[in-house]
This record gives structure tokens, C-alpha cells and sequence, in this order.
């Protein structure tokens, strides 16, 4: 039983790390309608981020997360202006390609600069384990965690209390209706995959102490990404939480009980059911995002 709750434990921490970047990716299709293939890309853009800034000024990556929250905010509002509001208008399968082209432009361009190498910051205090009731815990998937549950309560706040945070949901329900109540939605459109981007620039900031990166890191991070936003609906920020703690509880059981070189199979397996027998996702809504 002590082992079984561990790994209760252990999911539940793992999960939130899939739930900050599962949630950026979740608001830029509920909103903007695109499948930012990129989005593990910008994970990657933000742990290179924050390694060159512990490395040359010597900050911690939870010190430098407001900066590389705000770059990732810049990066993702210029491509989805200079990038992908041109491409609105074409089919599906065009702006798919965009953000593909895009993610393989990043990885080729980090190849380019800093090699293959494995890159990490210095051992940290949040490598290191903090006993709870007799439980081991990682500090660093402690603060992930507490970062979680602080950043889907403070987007809900911001959807649900401010005038921008109503236009943004208005934008995501009828884009029409929107345009006719005034809303300016191209700016939306900006605005959100800013937000979406600035999201995975956190999950960024919060991962780095505990993974080296490499220009490839994003592929592994993004394709779980999507079995979350697809486990949780593809258009709720809470479901791509639960969703989120679903796989990391998955995870954490399979790699135990099952083996841990198979625990992929056991959620991907978990990702063609929802696919094939609930398209819509355990939590999803017909339209719109919340």
C-alpha cells in the first residue's frame, strides 16, 4: 500500500508538469482553431532560455521565469501574426504545415547552435526530495505542482473577471458574433497564442532543473501534450488538467507495474480508445474553450 500511494504520489507531481504545457496548447486550439505542432519546440526555445541565463548570469531557472515567460509571450504573438493570421483563411491542412515547417525550423536552428549536446544547469535544491508523511517527494515537482494549480486558477480568473478575458472566451464561442459585438479578433487571435506560448514558457522555466535539454526534447514533451488535450477534450484548460494528472497517474502505475519502457505504449493505447470511442475527450465541449 505504501508503494502503491508513492506512486499515487509521484503521478499526480508528474502530471502537473503535463498540465502547464498541456494547457498553453489547449488554449491556442480552443481559441485560435490551429494545432501548434510547434509547441514542444517552444518548450525547448524556453530551456535553452534558461540554461544560457543560469550559465551566463548565474540565475536559478525559477529567477529567470518571468523573463522567459515574457520572450515566449513575444515569440508566440509574432508567429501568430507574421505566420499564422495570413494562413487563416486557407485550409486546415496549410496552417498544419506552418507549424510543422516551423518545428522543424527550431530544431534545425538549435542543432545549428548549440549542437547536440546535453545542456543543464548545476545541481539544484530542486533536484532533492522533501519527506511528506512519510512519503519522498522532489522539491521541483512540488513547486510544478503548486505552479499548476496557481496557473488554471488564475486563467480562470482572467477569463471570467476581465473584459479582455470575456472578449478572448467570446472569440473562442463565435467568431462572427464577436466581430459583430466589436471585438477585434485578429488582436485575440495575438493575444491568445501569446498566452498559450507563455504557458509552455513556464512549464519551461519549472522543467529545466530536472531535464537536460537537447534540440529534441520538445517531441517527447509535445506528444504527450497531445494525449493530454485530446484525453481532456482539446477545447478545456480544466480538462487538459485532469487529463493531464490521468497520464501522469498512467505513467507512474505502468512504468511500476507493467514495465517502464512500455508505459508509452499504455497511454498512447489509452489515446486511440478516447479517439476512436469518445472523439470529443472525457471533459470536452461542444464549443468554444473554458
Amino acid at each position: 500500500m505504501d508503494v502503491l500511494i508513492q506512486l499515487v504520489l509521484n503521478g499526480i507531481l508528474l502530471g502537473s508538469m503535463y498540465a502547464i504545457i498541456s494547457v498553453g496548447l489547449t488554449l491556442i486550439f480552443g481559441i485560435v482553431r490551429v494545432v501548434n505542432f510547434a509547441h514542444g519546440e517552444f518548450l525547448m526555445v524556453g530551456m535553452y532560455a534558461a540554461y544560457l541565463l543560469a550559465a551566463k548570469f548565474g540565475l536559478h531557472p525559477y529567477a529567470a521565469a518571468v523573463p522567459i515567460v515574457i520572450l515566449l509571450f513575444a515569440i508566440g504573438a509574432a508567429v501568430q501574426r507574421f505566420l499564422i493570421q495570413p494562413l487563416l483563411g486557407a485550409e486546415e491542412h496549410i496552417q498544419i504545415f506552418a507549424t510543422v515547417g516551423l518545428s522543424t525550423a527550431l530544431v534545425n536552428l538549435a542543432l545549428l547552435v548549440f549542437g547536440a549536446d546535453l545542456y543543464s544547469i548545476p545541481p539544484s535544491a530542486a533536484q532533492g526530495t522533501v519527506m511528506v508523511a512519510g512519503f519522498s517527494l522532489v522539491k521541483g515537482q512540488l513547486v510544478m505542482f503548486v505552479c499548476a494549480l496557481a496557473l488554471v486558477a488564475g486563467l480562470h480568473l482572467f477569463m471570467q473577471s476581465t473584459a479582455l478575458g470575456r472578449a478572448i472566451r467570446a472569440t473562442a464561442q463565435n467568431r462572427t458574433a464577436a466581430l459583430l459585438m466589436g471585438v477585434k479578433v485578429d488582436q485575440i487571435y495575438v493575444i491568445a497564442f501569446g498566452i498559450g506560448a507563455a504557458c509552455v514558457g513556464l512549464a519551461s522555466a519549472l522543467v529545466m532543473p530536472l531535464y537536460p535539454v537537447t534540440p529534441t526534447i520538445g517531441t517527447y514533451f509535445v506528444l504527450t501534450a497531445f494525449v493530454v488535450v485530446v484525453l481532456g477534450g482539446m477545447r478545456s484548460m480544466y480538462g487538459a488538467f485532469f487529463g493531464a494528472m490521468i497520464i501522469g497517474l498512467v505513467d507512474s502505475l505502468s512504468g511500476y507495474y507493467i514495465a517502464p519502457d512500455l508505459k508509452e505504449v499504455v497511454y498512447f493505447a489509452i489515446f486511440l480508445a478516447i479517439l476512436i470511442f469518445k472523439p470529443t475527450g472525457l471533459f470536452g465541449l461542444g464549443r468554444g474553450t473554458e
